[in-house]
């Protein structure tokens, strides 16, 4: 999943859960009954995390591209020393 792919899934997750929510609270409210609304939310829920969570190709339709192994390897990682990581940590006191 890349990044739009992550912010489209967090979008749709609260567009869904707020939307059917009320459904299932004004269910409840109709059938006085805690239990009903309780159940309905709890499916929402479900159908929620299952159009959601995983990784649909929809929601890959903008993918990274990661550098080759053997180009990364030109470019080391600067490693941190302890001047640098005492002199980084003096400014946040």
């Amino acid at each position: 999943m890349d990044w739009k792919g992550q912010k489209l899934a967090e979008e749709l997750m609260k567009i869904l859960l707020i939307a059917f929510g009320g459904v299932a609270f004004i269910a409840g409210y109709v059938t006085s009954s805690f239990g009903t609304m309780m159940m309905i939310y709890a499916g929402v829920v479900l159908f929620t995390a299952m159009f959601t969570a995983p990784n649909w190709s929809f929601f890959n339709l903008h993918p990274l591209k990661w550098l080759d192994p053997i180009e990364a390897e030109k470019y080391p990682k600067p490693e941190l020393t302890t001047e640098s990581w005492k002199k980084r940590n003096s400014k946040h006191c």
